[in-house]
């Protein structure tokens, strides 16, 4: 498991994608966009902050309590975190259909059992977020300021409700 942990720290070494993960990102973005595997996987497109191109890459959806989350398994200095701040939320999903959304940012103090979740669906984020998936939720408590979670709402619905606090 060591060589393989070794392997996804590599694709993203200082935080971002090498050439061959940029690659294997848009390969795998064409199979979830299109549904066809697998069902918690897709693609988020956001409108970029810089360019105004619309970017495109895959996504693992947590589910927890009813409610689904992305999770930014790369931190704060994530780009696509810092154009959904941008954008005000607003994206679209793609898994085999188009979903306009909207993502709203959890609190950290929120966050523990979601990352919980999302390591456990996410085996590829498990060597970029330093705790074990089985850890009690207390060591999630530590590092949750540090990763970003989102939950996703519909964008027709967020815009009839207002933004929780």
């Amino acid at each position: 498991m060591r060589l393989y942990d070794n392997y996804l720290r590599w694709l993203y070494r200082g935080g971002r994608p090498n050439r061959f993960a940029r690659w294997q990102n848009k390969a795998s973005a064409a199979v979830f966009a299109a549904g066809i595997w697998p069902q918690r996987a897709a693609v988020l497109e956001v409108k970029g902050r810089r360019s105004g191109r619309v970017i495109s890459f895959p996504v693992v959806i947590a589910d927890y309590e009813g409610e689904r989350y992305l999770v930014a398994m790369l931190g704060e200095d994530t780009n696509w975190v810092r154009n959904i701040r941008a954008a005000g939320g607003q994206a679209v999903l793609r898994h085999g259909r188009r979903e306009s959304i909207r993502l709203e940012e959890v609190t950290a103090a929120a966050r523990p059992a979601i990352l919980r979740r999302y390591l456990a669906l996410a085996p590829g984020a498990r060597p970029h977020i330093p705790v074990d998936r089985h850890a009690p939720l207390a060591e999630f408590e530590q590092i949750a300021p540090r990763f970003p979670v989102f939950r996703i709402t519909s964008a027709d619905k967020s815009q009839n409700q207002p933004a929780p606090t």
